[in-house]
């Protein structure tokens, strides 16, 4: 058993040894940095270093860099979201205006080509809106806006941009109901503008169809002749765009062939039409709204 002098002598010794250890080490690293300071002899040292530390420093880069690439993306992704419901958002605005303005157009396109027909019309006019159209499918009629206040009167004519669209059937003061030249009820007395023949041109309760049923197997009728009101009966005006010829089936053994035409006028499609007054008829009509009044 060591005696208490022993022990404290041998832990002495053990300070000194790892004291000069310590000075050894650092006199060591102080040298290798002087060395390689002025001649760079641990440079293929720090290159097998770099070699051996490079998958080390890689691996514990790349939680790292996963964690900003993921960021980054989703940042982008977010950024290109908002940026896409945006651009919808202008897109959809942008649909609505462009519709809204192909409608005006359209309507002004219309009512420019009324303004224009009834510059070009000798008669006097007036131009009505259809408020109504009749929805039953055997009748071909609607109502404007337009009345006996107005000097609207019973068998009144009515014409489109394009041509004959009908005639007033019942007047009431503020409003006024009109039979269309298609209404399987009603005829109009028609000539071939290319040779002057008479006829009448009687609906058949299809607005894109008329039918010419008093013209003989012999007569001179063509595809494409344009049928123009004749004014015989005194309610439409002479001269007006009716129908143009669609087909023309000579019936034999009978004496009448079959013909029918397509009015020129958008039955089907009109949202404005022109009253018209002949010069026989508009002193007349004058009268009649001032007693209405």
């Amino acid at each position: 058993m060591s005696s208490p002098g022993e022990s404290s002598g041998s832990l002495e010794h053990g300070k000194v040894y790892l004291g000069l250890r310590f000075l050894g080490l650092v006199i060591v690293c102080l040298t290798l940095m002087f060395a390689d300071h002025q001649k760079d002899h641990l440079s293929l040292v720090r290159q097998a270093l770099g070699v051996v530390i490079y998958p080390v420093r890689a691996l514990v880069d790349l939680p790292f860099k996963t964690w900003n690439w993921a960021s980054s993306n989703l940042e982008t992704r977010s950024a290109m979201l908002v940026e896409n419901q945006r651009l919808n958002s202008a897109l959809l605005n942008a649909s609505v205006r462009l519709q809204k303005l192909a409608t005006l157009e359209a309507e002004n396109i219309r009512l420019r080509a009324i303004l224009d027909s009834s510059a070009r019309v000798r008669e006097r006019v007036l131009i009505a809106e259809i408020l109504s159209v009749d929805l039953n499918p055997y009748r071909q009629r609607f109502i404007i806006n337009r009345g006996t206040n107005s000097g609207v009167y019973v068998g009144q004519a009515l014409l489109d941009a394009d041509g004959v669209v009908g005639q007033i059937v019942r007047a009431d003061p503020f409003s006024a109901e009109v039979v269309l030249i298609s209404d399987a009820d009603h005829s109009v007395p028609v000539s071939v503008i290319r040779n002057g023949l008479r006829t009448f041109a009687v609906g058949t309760g299809d607005s894109k169809r008329l039918r010419l049923p008093y013209l003989t197997n012999s007569a001179d009728i063509q595809v494409d002749d344009l049928l123009v009101s004749s004014g015989l009966g005194g309610v439409f005006p002479s001269g007006y765009p009716v129908a143009r010829v669609l087909q023309v089936v000579p019936q034999p053994g009978q004496f009448f062939a079959e013909v029918f035409a397509e009015p020129v006028s958008e039955l089907d499609h009109d949202r404005e039409v022109m009253l018209v007054w002949t010069t026989e008829d508009s002193q007349e009509a004058t009268n009649l709204a001032a007693e209405v009044q």
